[in-house]
């Protein structure tokens, strides 16, 4: 239950060191490449020493075989060494652990990559040589998929786990409460065309000030780098999260609440009055801006969670600074795509509809309780969410739990006198 994932800090001090310039690479490391295998690792990096009896235990297996081993953290001149071999392998280094046998390298460590480990191990004893680079190969980490092809589950893990976690948060009350209202207002105006510009600048400027929260996250985390202890933070504040949302299903806005406050309502409706008064379009789509900011202030109450778990697993992925901030981009797309599609539907029909009570505690239990999810892996072992198919099925069975949770909620309810649907 130890496990944890250490890549970050390398990839940091990696960049670091190319965006410095880095210094002479070594020559050609060993002159038997089929039967050395060269190790990088780093200090304090769990995957790294669960690697290491792996590796004792082959070099026992394999007599011929020799292994070199390079710290890359504490000794940063060789970055430059695995840079360099990297390259030969037409590959890049981008975290450790890294092994390299003749002309092919792997990175991270798992049961699937120790297997085909010890398969090129074998090939070089044997004098056989490696496949080439870039070659296809058939191995535990890649689907055949009809009509695509063979799709690799490592490189695909991460968008599918953004995809799910960006649209249950999307799904968040608080912006609906504030959306709904705001174009509630905009129907009195009778303009279809006011309603979709200042709609569609409130969903665009949420989108900004949300894409910069998640910024924040993102390099807090990077700057104190994978460090267990952070990680557990992350999953104890993720779970307290996910029990004040599943208790709002059950009790709502009774006690702790992550809510807009009653006080700061007001002054947001105050604001939103204000739209309608304003007689030219550069005060209009000011005030839009600020009231969005304004309120995805307060909204960040509301959903907090989601973007601290997602940054946390994003920084324990070993990416470059351009991918990280590719797929904030892309977590906030999808985002505000249900708040596209309300302004969307409220331009053209000009209806009135707000979020019920009822609708808010279904979105608190959904939230609450793949938060609880998402915590428990982060405590536990949050490598499980690199496994596209543990992602799907936390998204499944939380939205099963939670509508059996409701049904038998909703009867319940409905036998007690005095309740009524809200």
């Amino acid at each position: 239950m130890k496990h944890a994932i250490c890549r970050v800090l390398t990839s940091l001090f990696i960049s670091l060191v190319l965006l410095a310039g880095p210094g002479a690479v070594a020559g050609k490391a060993g002159n038997s490449p089929g039967i050395t295998l060269y190790f990088f690792w780093g200090e304090g990096c769990p995957h790294c020493a669960r690697a290491k009896p792996f590796l004792e235990e082959l070099q026992r297996k394999y007599p011929a075989l020799r292994i070199e081993s390079y710290e890359v953290l504490k000794h940063q001149e060789n970055i430059s060494r695995l840079m360099a071999m990297a390259k030969t392998c037409n590959q890049e280094a981008t975290g450790v652990p890294t092994f390299i046998i003749g002309n092919r390298m792997m990175s991270g460590f798992s049961p699937e990559i120790a297997v085909e480990l010890e398969q090129h191990v074998k090939s070089a004893l044997e004098g056989v040589a490696a496949t080439p680079p870039g070659h296809p190969r058939a191995d535990a980490d890649t689907l055949t998929i009809p009509l695509i092809g063979r799709v690799d589950t490592s490189s695909v893990s991460l968008p599918v786990f953004t995809l799910v976690i960006a649209g249950l948060d999307s799904f968040n009350p608080c912006a609906f409460f504030v959306l709904f209202f705001l174009l509630s207002l905009l129907i009195h105006a009778h303009s279809r065309s006011r309603m979709l510009l200042i709609g569609g600048v409130f969903v665009i400027f949420s989108g900004v000030v949300y894409f910069v929260f998640m910024a924040a996250w993102l390099n807090l985390f990077l700057l104190t780098g994978t460090l267990p202890a952070v990680t557990m933070a992350a999953g104890i504040i993720a779970l307290v999260v996910a029990g004040i949302n599943i208790k709002d299903f059950f009790y709502f806005e009774q006690g702790i609440s992550l809510v807009i406050p009653e006080g700061q309502k007001p002054k947001l409706f105050a604001r939103m009055r204000n739209l309608l008064r304003a007689d030219s379009l550069f005060a209009m789509v000011t005030g839009t801006a600020v009231l969005a900011l304004a309120a995805n202030s307060y909204e960040l109450l509301c959903t907090a969670g989601f973007p601290m778990v997602f940054t946390r697993m994003l920084t324990l992925q070993h990416l470059s600074t351009s991918m990280y901030y590719l797929y904030l981009a892309f977590y906030n797309g999808v985002y505000i795509i249900p708040l596209a599609v309300i302004v969307g539907v409220f331009t053209v029909t000009l209806g009135s509809r707000k979020l019920t009570e009822w609708q808010g505690r279904i979105l608190k239990l959904v939230s609450g309780l793949m938060m609880l999810g998402l915590g428990l892996v982060l405590l536990v072992n949050p490598s499980l969410l690199n496994n596209p198919l543990i992602s799907a099925g936390l998204l499944g069975g939380i939205v099963v739990i939670a509508a059996v949770m409701a049904v038998v909620m909703r009867k319940v309810e409905r036998r007690q006198p005095g309740i009524s649907d809200k």
